[in-house]
């Protein structure tokens, strides 16, 4: 991900949160669905880009 917009502190904390639950599934296994995780950082990625590109147009 070249294009990854700066994340504010909350969207840090959030995809944080996120790795930290997808390492504890990790751990019990590498069959483990991780999925679901995976697409709530990816969200909160895509919403910090388009916050990003918002910010940029008003400039």
């Amino acid at each position: 991900m070249a294009d990854t917009p700066k994340l504010t502190a909350g969207e840090k904390t959030q995809v944080a949160w996120y790795v930290a639950r997808m390492c504890k599934r990790g751990i019990a296994g590498e069959t483990v669905y991780q999925a679901d995780l995976e697409a709530k950082v990816d969200r909160v990625i895509d919403k910090a880009r388009e916050r990003a590109e918002k910010n940029a147009k008003k400039k």
